[in-house]
């Protein structure tokens, strides 16, 4: 157990972790984004059956990775099956038409639902 002094820490300990906690927070952020977009090319490589050198933030579907109609559909409720807080309606699919499009909208579910938990989250006391 810390104890305080009368010209120790006090009241700015609890600050220095928080920061610490952030820092680390940011970086296992980072990391699992990264993991998460390498993640989400093997699942479009496999699913469209191309190499996933071929997938990359400019690959179009269609003109580049040979997609049809149906087989964005597909990957679009595989990519939803992966990653349980992602939803994609009609119209994203009709706005999504290269890879950077789909990992930038998984990145901002991932951005809101983050949100929604600090919103959620009890006062510190």
């Amino acid at each position: 157990m810390l104890k305080r002094s009368a010209g120790g820490i006090g009241p700015f300990w609890g600050a220095i972790i928080t920061i610490a906690s952030l820092k680390w927070s940011q970086k296992a952020t980072a990391t699992r984004e990264i993991l998460a977009s390498n993640d989400l090319r093997t699942l479009i490589a496999s699913q469209l059956g191309v190499d996933v050198k071929r997938v990359t933030d400019e690959a179009h579907f269609t003109d580049d990775l040979g997609a049809d109609w149906l087989d964005c559909l597909e990957l679009m409720i595989a990519v939803e099956d992966r990653f349980a807080d992602v939803v994609i309606t009609d119209e994203d699919v009709e706005q999504l038409e290269v890879v950077g499009d789909l990992i930038r909208h998984i990145e901002n579910v991932d951005i809101e639902r983050r949100g929604r938990s600090i919103a959620e989250a009890p006062p510190l006391q």
